[in-house]
């Protein structure tokens, strides 16, 4: 993994984050037109075809059990994030929901001191009631815009994905260590559309001729993002690469306005502002630490 700047891996992170941004954007006008359900099925089922065209067309090896169940862990992870995420991005503006998922970094800090015994820092305390004070500007502004309750609601299911996306923010540093990225991004694929299968014979409707392009769209830009992280991650602590999250904002607000009719409210600007400014504090306020460690942690 040697060989690499910090700042090549820096570029392919932003690259990556720019990707999954113009699929967040798909996936929002998916889950608008045929429902958060339906749309994450046939991305997902979209990626893992994709990617097993190029896992076996390239001659990748299965991986080692213990790689797979890292593999397993974060696909299903992934698949109640990802419903929760685009279940709350239908509801509320592009921009605000990508605003209110940057506290993910912050709860990182936490699970990284309670799964891997990093010792947690004043400064990091601090930024923690900033980066809060960050999403209640946000709510705040939401309520004063009058969204309605189910603004509100998506709002919440958007914080509960943050979470989620806390401990998949170590569980890819873990996997980028022990599995590459085309590997990375088919099992992720296969796992999310396995989990999501699940409720098919239930909840599973075709999608409508003219929505395809979106959601092999919204397949190739995740497959593509996902491998561009993995190389990175695998180059680069997380620490070093945390900065690479907020320039989603900037994407958000572009694809809102230009998708949606979505202006940023100054709220969401200031919020937003709060909690890039205290997950940086918190980051740069961190010990020195080696790589994550690549075990399977309970």
């Amino acid at each position: 993994m040697k060989g690499h700047s910090p700042a090549i891996a820096f570029a392919v992170a932003t690259l990556g984050i720019a990707l999954f941004s113009g699929m967040d954007a798909f996936m929002k006008g998916l889950a608008l037109s045929i429902g958060t359900y339906n749309a994450l099925l046939w991305r997902t089922l979209a990626g893992g075809v994709l990617g097993a065209a190029i896992f076996y067309g390239t001659g990748r090896k299965f991986p080692a059990r213990s790689v797979l169940h890292l593999h397993v862990r974060r696909g299903i992870l992934s698949a109640i994030m990802g419903f929760l995420f685009f279940w709350g991005l239908a509801r509320v503006p592009l921009a605000q929901g990508i605003a209110l998922s940057f506290v993910a970094p912050i709860i990182a800090l936490y699970l990284a001191a309670l799964l891997l015994k990093e010792r947690i820092t004043h400064r990091a305390v601090l930024a923690s009631l900033l980066g809060f004070s960050g999403v209640v500007v946000i709510l705040a502004g939401q309520a004063r815009a009058d969204l309605g309750q189910e603004a509100f609601l998506g709002a919440i299911a958007i914080l509960a994905s943050a979470f989620l996306y806390a401990y998949n923010i170590i569980l890819m540093r873990q996997q980028a260590l022990v599995a590459g990225p085309i590997e990375v991004a088919f099992f992720m694929s296969l796992v999310t559309t396995g989990c999501f299968l699940v409720a098919a014979p239930f909840l599973a409707e075709l999608p409508p001729p003219g929505e395809l392009p979106a959601i092999f769209a919204a397949a190739l830009l995740a497959f593509c993002s996902l491998m561009l992280l993995t190389w990175a991650y695998a180059r680069a602590e997380a620490q070093h690469l945390a900065p690479v999250e907020y320039t989603a904002f900037i994407w958000a607000a572009l694809y809102g306005l230009l998708f949606f009719d979505e202006a940023v409210r100054p709220l969401t600007l200031v919020g937003a502002a709060m909690i890039v400014a205290a997950c940086l504090a918190a980051v740069r306020g961190r010990p020195p630490t080696g790589d994550i460690e690549t075990g399977v942690h309970p």
